[in-house]
């Protein structure tokens, strides 16, 4: 049977099945890390951004910095004065230890802001400033076990829960909201704010709102040079929790895929060695050294993209399964944009390619004479 030259690169691949199937197991959990990984981070986005959105959260106001780091609080006061925009309103976000086992968010919130109108207290009440009282989020408080009247220590200073409280965004759900001068005291941020949520007004006829918000941004950066003002979707992708969720996923992505390339490359090389006579014979009958190294590039290529197949419903699958957990249900989503899927795939043959390469430069070096003497 007359084979192409598809064909008999495919042929090739599974002439060793055992090794093959190995092989692919090793690009799968490479590729299906990264589609895991760099999905649960979207994901993570995705929360941020609806937070900011169910809450109408326009614009952040902060620091020119990667991760920004404080405002000054009597910024708030100019802020209000500007045209476009209604309500400024300033917070504090941190990551504190709850028990030795449990890190959560906790929002420092001053008790008439707007954000609150996206939450629904199903117990209690809301929290009063100057108070030491906290409101906890219902996934918290069940994880927790706490209730209305029970108190929470946060660095060393206990609160009174007073508020059980539920939100669309599973940030909120699993954290804690403090009165924003108790949590400048915990923080040690006193005069200080990690930004200002801005509401703007309506804006006029004949202004799109695309240019009465850019009008916004511009007043702010001309009055407060050192400051930003980013529009809710950029602070929930560039925040520097998302930033460092995206890093590890890719720098953890990345390493996954430096270990399946190096299976690749392996495999590649003893198929190369056990097929020296082959190659001797494809050269005598008059095979280029290029086309002895595309076949071999091609085995690769389809290594790689049969471990990425089998990465991409391997990821696939652990997103389900973080989806079933009550810890990540809120905000792992298993639908993932078809670029993730095709990324990954991408990845995966540019990976088989690249570790092959080696493999394949050695192979087309080898001399028809010396090639089929080889025992």
């Amino acid at each position: 049977m007359q084979l192409s030259f598809v064909g008999f690169a495919w042929r090739n691949v599974w002439r060793r099945r055992l090794r093959t199937a190995l092989t692919l197991c090793g690009i799968g959990m490479g590729i299906g890390a990264f589609v895991a990984l760099v999905g649960f981070s979207r994901s993570f986005e995705h929360a941020w951004l609806q937070m900011y959105e169910s809450a109408g959260t326009d614009l952040a106001v902060v620091q020119k910095t990667f991760l920004n780091t404080s405002v000054d609080q009597s910024v708030g006061t100019t802020l209000r004065q500007i045209p476009q925009i209604a309500i400024a309103a300033p917070m504090i976000f941190n990551m504190m230890a709850v028990t030795p086992e449990v890190n959560t968010l906790v929002y420092g919130w001053r008790a008439n802001t707007f954000e609150f109108s996206a939450l629904n207290i199903l117990q209690g009440r809301r929290f009063r400033d100057g108070q030491q009282e906290a409101m906890l989020g219902e996934l918290l408080a069940g994880s927790l076990n706490k209730k209305v009247g029970d108190t929470i220590d946060l660095q060393g200073s206990s609160f009174t829960v007073v508020g059980i409280y539920r939100s669309n965004s599973a940030l909120e759900s699993g954290a804690i909201i403090l009165p924003l001068d108790e949590m400048q005291n915990l923080s040690g941020m006193t005069g200080k704010v990690s930004a200002f949520h801005l509401q703007l007004k309506p804006a006029p006829p004949g202004i799109s709102p695309e240019q009465w918000r850019q009008q916004a941004e511009n007043a702010v950066e001309k009055q407060f040079p050192g400051l930003r003002a980013i529009p809710a979707a950029e602070r929930a992708a560039n925040n520097q929790l998302v930033v460092l969720a995206h890093a590890a996923a890719w720098g953890t992505s990345l390493i996954a895929l430096l270990v399946a390339a190096l299976g690749i490359a392996n495999t590649m090389a003893m198929s190369v060695f056990e097929r020296t006579k082959e190659i001797g014979v494809l050269r005598a009958m008059g095979w280029s050294r290029l086309r002895v190294m595309l076949l071999i590039l091609m085995e690769a290529a389809a290594l790689g993209a049969a471990g990425g197949a089998t990465g991409m419903l391997l990821g696939w699958a652990a997103l389900h399964v973080l989806a079933t957990l009550p810890q990540t249900a809120s905000i792992v989503s298993t639908a993932l944009p078809f670029m993730t899927f095709l990324d990954g795939l991408l990845m995966a043959v540019l990976v088989g390619v690249l570790a092959g390469s080696v493999p394949a430069w050695r192979g087309a070096r080898l001399s028809p004479v010396e090639a089929l003497r080889h025992e």
